[in-house]
């Protein structure tokens, strides 16, 4: 349902910005900004900015990796042109 929503708001025209952790979500995005490589101490740096399906090829991403590994039960797309 948080899908239908998403794609219904950016269909319409409208950005929307999401900070999540589900799969599902970060693969149906148009535009993913990876923040990393961890939490906390370990984290804040610019890790990855780009498509769900550059993400899923950037080694340095934990986030891409993790995508990657259950992208073949994920839709991994881009519907509409990077900003």
């Amino acid at each position: 349902m948080l899908m239908r929503v998403l794609r219904r708001l950016t269909e319409l025209g409208n950005t929307v910005v999401v900070i999540e952790h589900n799969t599902d979500v970060i693969a149906g995005a148009d535009w993913v900004i990876d923040i990393g490589p961890e939490g906390g101490d370990a984290g804040g740096s610019l890790v990855f900015e780009g498509t769900p399906e550059d993400l899923v090829k950037c080694r340095t991403s934990i986030t891409g990796q993790w995508l990657k590994t259950t992208a073949p039960k994920k839709t991994v797309r881009r519907k509409r042109a990077a900003p």
